[in-house]
């Protein structure tokens, strides 16, 4: 059974939205679309490469599965790390209005979310890989059906868009088991699920009995 695997962007307000460019996603007036760029050094070129050497399957939101079909079948170098893995696997995508993708090897999901994603990771050898889909990945996190999350922090703040971990998200725990920090300043953390928070006190216990 394979792991389904979620590498996300985000700022430190934690902002996921449009990382890549300006035109990305421009919803509710976002202006600073792109603020990933600055920070793509070789560190971070390297990380990702690692990332899409275990990969055996997409899952992506229909705004991503977009913005990658319009660019990755563009590169037709199949030794190309990123673009040889996007153009040769499968690809699904869970919409139920996009009715005939033109990237080859995609699939639409119609169905139940949580009952399809689970059949994926059953029949997928290596990961079943979500890259950026903020909306999406929510959804599987509030199924927990993530089994491991790389959360990539940038070291930028911008005061508006659209926060990955927003209000009413379920609340889930996760098990640190790696990490870096890039030489540009991206921090790179990766996490296991590990269920529902465990909640304590910092409180003294009382004493027993009276003083004095």
């Amino acid at each position: 059974m394979g792991k389904l695997v979620s590498t996300i962007f985000v700022t430190l307000d934690g902002v996921y939205q449009a990382p890549g460019g300006p035109e990305e996603d421009t919803r509710d007036g976002f202006e600073h679309g792109g603020w990933s760029f600055p920070y793509g050094d070789d560190d971070f070129g390297a990380f990702i490469n690692e990332v899409f050497g275990g990969v055996g399957a997409f899952l992506l939101g229909r705004r991503t599965y977009d913005i990658f079909a319009s660019f990755w079948p563009k590169v037709t170098d199949p030794a190309d790390p990123v673009a040889g893995k996007l153009n040769a696997l499968p690809k699904y995508v869970p919409s139920s209005t996009l009715i005939d993708p033109g990237w080859a090897g995609t699939t639409v999901l119609g169905g139940d979310l949580a009952k399809e994603v689970t059949a994926l990771k059953e029949n997928t050898d290596g990961e079943l890989q979500v890259h950026g889909s903020g909306a999406l990945v929510q959804s599987l996190l509030a199924l927990d059906l993530v089994d491991t999350l790389h959360l990539l922090s940038f070291p930028v703040v911008l005061g508006t868009g659209r926060r990955f971990f927003a209000d009413g998200a379920v609340p889930t725990a996760f098990r640190r088991t790696g990490g870096r920090v890039t030489g540009a300043g991206v921090s790179i953390q990766t996490y296991a699920f590990d269920g529902r928070p465990r909640y304590g006190s910092y409180a003294l216990p009382e004493e027993d009995g009276a003083n004095g």
